[in-house]
C-alpha cells in the first residue's frame, strides 16, 4: 500500500493570502502547503480522500490518473470544494466513482453539489459521483476501510484505518470507542495544526498526547498552519514527523 500526502495544510492554505510571516515568505518547498488531502494506492485502485480546494494541482502535481473511489472526512469546504475537480477524470474513463461518507456528510454534499450525484434533464452532464452511506466497516477493492468517528469541535468528522494505517484529520477528540478500533497501528497521520490551542483541532502536543495513548510508532502530524515552519519538525520528540506535500510512505 502507498499512501500519498496531497495536501498537508489548514483551510488557509501555506502561504496564507495577505500574509508576510516567516513561513508564508520561506523558501523552502516544505513550508509551501496546500489543503489537507490524501491518495491511497493498493491492489491497483486508487483511493482519494477528500477533495481539497486544491485538488487540480495536487493531482497534476502527483501525476495522478485515475481515482476509483473517494472517501470524504466531513463537508468543510477545505476538504471538499475541489469536487468539481473529479470531473476531468471522468471525461477520461467514463466511469461514475463510488464515494462514502457519513449521513450528515452526504446529505451536505448531495445538497450543494447536486449536480455531481444527479443528472439534471438539459443539463448535458452525467453524475460523476455515487454515494454510498457508511457507518461502519465496508470492504473497497479487497481491503477492510474502517470509518473512525472523531469530534471536530462540537462535530463529528470521520477518520479512516486502512490496514495497520489510520488517517485523522479534523479532530479535537478521539472519543473511546474510536480508540479501540485504533489499537495496533504502525503509522497515523493526525491532525496537529499548531503549538497553541484550539478549539476545533488538536494542536501539536495533542496530537502528540493522543497518538502515545494509541502506541503508535511513526506519527505524522498534518493540517498544519502558518503558524508552523518545517524546520521546527526537531522539536517533536522521537517517532513524530511533521508532514509535508507529497511526503509517501510504502506499508505491506
Amino acid at each position: 500500500m502507498k499512501i500519498t500526502i496531497l495536501g498537508c495544510g489548514t483551510s488557509t492554505g501555506v502561504p496564507m493570502v495577505g500574509c508576510d510571516c516567516p513561513v508564508c515568505i520561506s523558501g523552502s518547498s516544505r513550508d509551501k502547503r496546500t489543503r489537507a488531502s490524501l491518495l491511497v494506492c493498493y491492489n491497483d485502485h486508487t483511493i482519494l480522500v477528500d477533495t481539497s480546494t486544491d485538488l487540480r494541482e495536487q493531482a497534476l502535481r502527483q501525476h495522478i490518473r485515475r481515482i476509483d473511489a473517494v472517501l470524504f472526512t466531513h463537508a468543510h469546504a477545505d476538504h471538499v470544494n475541489g469536487i468539481d475537480d473529479l470531473r476531468g477524470f471522468h471525461f477520461l474513463h467514463k466511469e461514475i466513482i463510488p464515494c462514502f461518507a457519513s449521513k450528515a456528510t452526504l446529505g451536505i454534499l448531495q445538497s450543494g453539489f447536486s449536480y455531481i450525484f444527479n443528472e439534471h434533464d438539459g443539463s448535458g452532464y452525467s453524475p460523476l459521483l455515487a454515494s454510498h452511506e457508511i457507518d461502519a466497516p465496508f470492504e473497497l477493492f479487497g481491503q477492510v476501510i474502517t470509518p473512525i468517528p472523531l469530534l471536530h469541535g462540537r462535530t463529528i468528522s470521520y477518520g479512516y484505518r486502512i490496514g495497520d494505517f489510520a488517517y485523522l484529520t479534523d479532530c479535537s477528540s478521539i472519543p473511546d470507542p474510536s480508540v479501540e478500533l485504533l489499537q495496533g497501528l504502525e503509522l497515523l497521520v493526525i491532525d496537529g495544526l499548531r503549538w497553541t490551542e484550539h478549539p476545533f483541532h488538536f494542536n501539536i502536543q495533542g496530537a502528540i498526547t493522543a497518538a502515545r495513548q494509541l502506541k503508535v510508532p511513526r506519527t505524522i502530524l498534518t493540517h498544519l498552519t502558518h503558524q508552523i515552519a518545517y524546520a521546527e519538525g526537531h522539536k517533536l520528540p522521537p517517532g513524530f514527523e511533521l508532514a509535508y506535500d507529497s511526503m509517501e510512505f510504502e506499508l505491506l
